[in-house]
């Protein structure tokens, strides 16, 4: 199946629904957001700007949802599989160029430490190489920050570089970049090519 040009804008695994934003969905992003601000803002510069109101949460989600369809960035929510509480955040970013992506994620506070993390990452490299056919996807994180760093590391990503001062500011000053990297030819034999997942596209047509 040629699934290139079709975008996945929704991923099921066994725990999570890992979907395109919606505007009705700021009130559960609000309270992860909220629930999580001292944990968030250790490593995530956009926290910095929270809290936002429910309608500077609206217009947010409006606007990954217009560059979702548009095809400029893919942000996504990870949700529990009834999709009445939001997990986290995270994206299939196209900021590194033509023909790669680059994978983001944050975790709600109470959420940590249970893998999901490494459940949506391993999904989104999937989705990554098989939907959207790139060549390489990347992580990038701090080196300070080793839960993210370990999420990388169990998929079978390759440490490519610590690029210092290339990272977000944190208190002022920027902070080093880990590069993790993965190929499509070294893609069949990761922990991600054996995961089980459903994704759909914008009709909710199977593309895997």
């Amino acid at each position: 199946m040629n699934t290139k040009g079709r975008p996945a804008y929704r991923v099921e695994t066994d725990r999570l629904v890992i979907r395109c934003w919606k505007p009705e969905d700021a009130e559960l992003l609000k309270a992860a957001i909220d629930a999580s601000l001292e944990h968030l803002r250790e490593w995530m510069p956009w926290a910095y700007d929270e809290p936002e109101t429910i309608e500077q949460k609206t217009g947010r989600l409006r606007l990954f949802r217009g560059r979702f369809d548009l095809d400029q960035d893919y942000v996504y929510a990870i949700f529990n599989r009834d999709e009445s509480l939001v997990i986290g955040g995270s994206g299939l970013h196209t900021r590194l160029g033509e023909d790669a992506l680059e994978i983001g994620y944050w975790i709600r506070v109470e959420n940590i430490n249970q893998g999901y993390a490494t459940e949506a990452s391993m999904a989104l490299t999937r989705v990554a190489f098989e939907v959207n056919q790139v060549s390489r996807v990347e992580i990038h994180c701090s080196p300070e920050n080793l839960a993210s760093a370990a999420v990388p590391r169990k998929l079978g990503y390759t440490h490519e570089a610590t690029l210092p001062r290339r990272g977000p500011e944190k208190d002022g000053a920027p902070v080093d970049s880990m590069i993790w990297a993965l190929h499509a030819d070294q893609y069949p034999g990761s922990p991600a090519s054996q995961m089980k997942l459903t994704a759909f596209d914008a009709f909710g047509e199977r593309l895997l």
